[in-house]
C-alpha cells in the first residue's frame, strides 16, 4: 500500500511539473493594437522620452529660481600668529604720552567679556614685545548673513522663455518616440502575422498531400500503382514539411524582432492573433488616396519646428548686447574681536561684538567685446536659416512619401485581386488533377506539378496581401 501510495504521489507530481512548463510555453495571442500599446507602455525610449519631459518641467523651476532671491551664510574665524605693530614712540604726541590701542577701544566700543572662548583660544597666540602698539585684535570671528535678488537681466528671461520652449520640444520628442515605436511595432506584426498564415496553408497542402500520399502506397500494395508514384508524392510531402520547418523558425525570428520593437522580454512568449483578411477590409475602408498631407500631423515635423523657436530665441539674445544687469543685495556681518593691545593689557582677554550691514544695488553694463556678441548673432542667425532649409528638404520627403505610398497601394491592390484570381484557378486545377489522379486517368507527376503550382499561387497572394499592409501602414505614416 505504501509502494501504491508513492507512485501516485510521482504521477501527481510529474503532471504538475508537465502542467507548468505548458503553461511557460503557452504564447500569450496578442492582436496589433495590443501590441502597439504594450510598446507605448513599455519601451525604453518612451521611457526616456518621458524622462526628459520630467526633466524639462525641473529646467523650468531652475531657471525661474535663479532669479528669486538667494540667502547664504558664512562664518570664520582668524587669529594672528605674529601681529605688526609699531614702536611705542612713534605714536607719541606730547606730554599725554603714547595713544594705546585698549584706551581707543574703551572710548570708541562697547565691551562684552568672553572669558571662555579666550581660554580656548588666547593661549595659542604669543603677544609681541611690550614696546609696540598694535592696530589689530589677535582674534576675529566674522559672520555673514547676505540676501541677493536679480533685478533684471535679459539672459534670464530669454533663458525663461527658452526653457519653457524646451519643454514644447521634449513634448514633441515623447510623441515622435511613440510615433517610431508604432511604426516599428506595426511594421513588425505583419511579417508575423502572414508567417503563421503560411503555416497553415502549408499544414493544409501537406494535410492533402499525406491523404493521397496514403491512397497511393494502399494501391501500389495492390499492384495498381507504381512505386514512382509513391516516391514522387513522399518527396512533395517530405519538401513541403521541410519548408514547413523553415516557416517556423522564420516566424520564431520575427516574432522575436516584434518583441524587441515592443521592448518587451525576449523570453516571453507571444503569438500575432489578428486575421489578415479582416486588417485587409479595415485598410481598404480607412485610405485616404486624395487628400493633400498634413505636415503639421507629422511629430519629426514639429520637432523641427520647435527646434527652429529655440536657434530663434539665441537669436533674440544676442540683439541685446548692451542690456544692463541690475542686482541687489543686502548683507548683515556679526562679528566678535578680542586680544586688543599688549599682551597682559586691560583689553587683551575681552571680547567685543562688532556688527555691521549694508545694502545696495550693482549694474552691470558691457561696453565692448571686440566683436563677440556679433560672432555668437550671426551663427544664430545661420542655425534658424539652416533649419528652414531642413523643413524645406523635410515637406518635399514627406509628401514623395505619401505619393510613393499611395502608388504602391494601388499597385498591391492590383496584384491582390490578380492573385486571388490566380489562386482560385490553381486550386482549380489542383482540384481537377487530383480527381483525375484518384479515377485512374491522371499521374503523381500532374499531382505534384498542381500542388506545386498551388503553393506558388497561394505565395505569391500573401506577398500581394503584405505590400498592401505595408504600403497602408506607409500612408498611415503620414499623418493625414
Amino acid at each position: 500500500m505504501q509502494n501504491t501510495y508513492s507512485q501516485k504521489l510521482l504521477l501527481f507530481s510529474t503532471l504538475l511539473l508537465l502542467l507548468g512548463q505548458l503553461a511557460a510555453q503557452t504564447a500569450l495571442p496578442m492582436t496589433l493594437d495590443q501590441c502597439i500599446q504594450y510598446g507605448l507602455d513599455h519601451h525604453p525610449n518612451i521611457k526616456v522620452a518621458r524622462l526628459a519631459v520630467t526633466d524639462a518641467e525641473w529646467r523650468i523651476k531652475e531657471n525661474t529660481a535663479t532669479g528669486l532671491p538667494q540667502a547664504s551664510a558664512s562664518v570664520g574665524y582668524t587669529g594672528f600668529l605674529q601681529r605688526g605693530g609699531l614702536p611705542s614712540s612713534a605714536l607719541s604726541f606730547g606730554p599725554s604720552g603714547p595713544i594705546t590701542v585698549p584706551q581707543l577701544v574703551k572710548d570708541n566700543f562697547s565691551t562684552e567679556q568672553t572669558d571662555g572662548l579666550f581660554a580656548l583660544l588666547g593661549g595659542l597666540f604669543q603677544s609681541d614685545p611690550n614696546s609696540k602698539v598694535f592696530f589689530t585684535p589677535v582674534h576675529n570671528v566674522s559672520g555673514n548673513i547676505s540676501v541677493n535678488q536679480l533685478i533684471f537681466n535679459n539672459s534670464y528671461l530669454v533663458a525663461k522663455k527658452a526653457a519653457r520652449y524646451y519643454r514644447d520640444y521634449v513634448n514633441v520628442q515623447l510623441d515622435v518616440a511613440k510615433f517610431a515605436v508604432t511604426n516599428a511595432v506595426r511594421d513588425a506584426y505583419l511579417p508575423g502575422l502572414l508567417l503563421a498564415e503560411n503555416v497553415k496553408i502549408l499544414d493544409k497542402n501537406i494535410g492533402n498531400l499525406e491523404k493521397i500520399l496514403a491512397e497511393t502506397q494502399a494501391i501500389n500494395k495492390a499492384g495498381f500503382a507504381e512505386q514512382l508514384d509513391v516516391d514522387r508524392l513522399e518527396l512533395s510531402v517530405s519538401t513541403l514539411r521541410s519548408e514547413r520547418g523553415n516557416l517556423v523558425r522564420q516566424r520564431e525570428i520575427v516574432v522575436n524582432a516584434l518583441k524587441m520593437a515592443m521592448g518587451m522580454p525576449i523570453g516571453n512568449a507571444i503569438d500575432p492573433t489578428d486575421d489578415v483578411n479582416q486588417l485587409l477590409a479595415a485598410d481598404a475602408a480607412a485610405v485616404d488616396l486624395t487628400t493633400a498631407p498634413n505636415f503639421m500631423n507629422r511629430p519629426e515635423y514639429l520637432q523641427l519646428l520647435k527646434g527652429r523657436e529655440l536657434s530663434v530665441l539665441q537669436v533674440d539674445l544676442y540683439r541685446k548686447p548692451f542690456a544692463p544687469t541690475v542686482a541687489g543685495f543686502i548683507q548683515y556681518q556679526p562679528g566678535l574681536q578680542g586680544g586688543f593691545g599688549q599682551k597682559g593689557g586691560d583689553n587683551f582677554n575681552k571680547w567685543y561684538f562688532i556688527p555691521s550691514a549694508l545694502a545696495g544695488v550693482s549694474v552691470s553694463v558691457p561696453l565692448y567685446d571686440s566683436g563677440l556678441n556679433k560672432s555668437k548673432k550671426e551663427r544664430a542667425i545661420i542655425a534658424v536659416q539652416t533649419i528652414e532649409a531642413q523643413k524645406e528638404m523635410l515637406e518635399n520627403a514627406f509628401t514623395l512619401e505619401l505619393d510613393a505610398a499611395r502608388k504602391q497601394y494601388l499597385n498591391a491592390q492590383e496584384r491582390v485581386a490578380n492573385q486571388q484570381k490566380n489562386l482560385a484557378l490553381a486550386q482549380r486545377i489542383y482540384d481537377t488533377t487530383q480527381k483525375k489522379y484518384k479515377a485512374g486517368v491522371g499521374s503523381s507527376f500532374e499531382i505534384t506539378q498542381a500542388e506545386s503550382g498551388l503553393y506558388n499561387a497561394q505565395q505569391a497572394l500573401i506577398q500581394a496581401q503584405y505590400d498592401l499592409l505595408s504600403a497602408k501602414t506607409t500612408i498611415k505614416k503620414s499623418g493625414l
